[in-house]
């Protein structure tokens, strides 16, 4: 039984266990939210959270009337037959601006970041990297997410302006779903060069090459967006 005070990604880790494990099998619709929150003992909201996360991942798939169901794996060749869930935060702003104010926020962060980071910090960012690359081998998409935003975070924090710092807070939620967003289309070979970018935007702040690691920060934004059929 999960504690109520579990955060919603715990609960989405449980449920992406019951799919890896078949105790939830492919097309199978899931239990009512009701039965999920008391199984968990959480809220309802912490679990359509929990929900939507999967659902972004393409672990799940919500049919208009029908409820929700686990998708048809098409992990074997990712990228052929996966579609990416409904965009969340279509009522503020298109996945197109989040990309976009991405490239430039997270480019200039990267960039005052350079000279700022600890061999420790700059280490961690090698391990996100390598967690990343085996998380996705093994198909555990939640944790591959969150050491891409682990990576990602040891870069804001490191970052010498106070007032961007704040600007990427407030749109943190944005961000994050930019990064889970492309998961269900993204294919073995795209995740190979998403590492590979990683690794050279830590070989420029290892560097203390500021303008050499904004161009690889945006690069790899860059990237990732046309993953996502998009050109910002």
């Amino acid at each position: 039984m999960f504690n109520k005070t579990l955060l919603p990604q715990s609960v989405a880790r449980e449920i992406q266990g019951m799919i890896q494990s078949g105790q939830l099998k492919p097309g199978e619709k899931i239990p009512s939210q009701r039965e999920f929150s008391l199984k968990f003992g959480i809220s309802r909201a912490s679990l359509r959270e929990a929900l939507l996360t999967l659902e972004t991942l393409g672990l799940l798939k919500t049919e208009a009337g029908r409820g929700t169901f686990v998708a048809e794996p098409s992990r074997a060749a990712p990228g052929t037959s996966g579609h990416m869930a409904p965009w969340r935060y279509s009522d503020s702003y298109s996945v197109f601006d989040v990309f976009q104010t991405r490239i430039m926020l997270e480019g200039e962060i990267a960039g005052l970041a350079a000279g700022r980071l600890t061999k420790l910090e700059l280490d961690k960012m090698e391990q996100a990297t390598k967690t990343m690359e085996e998380c996705w081998a093994s198909q555990d998409l939640l944790a591959n997410v969150d050491a891409d935003l682990e990576f990602h975070g040891l870069i804001v924090s490191a970052c010498s302006n106070a007032m961007l710092k704040a600007l990427y807070q407030t749109v943190r939620d944005q961000v994050t779903e930019t990064q889970r967003q492309p998961i269900p289309i993204t294919d073995p070979e795209r995740m190979r060069q998403s590492i590979a970018e990683h690794r050279r935007i830590i070989a420029a702040l290892r560097a203390n090459d500021g303008p050499l690691a904004r161009r690889e920060m945006e690069a790899h934004i860059r990237n990732t967006a046309r993953c996502a059929g998009l050109e910002p």
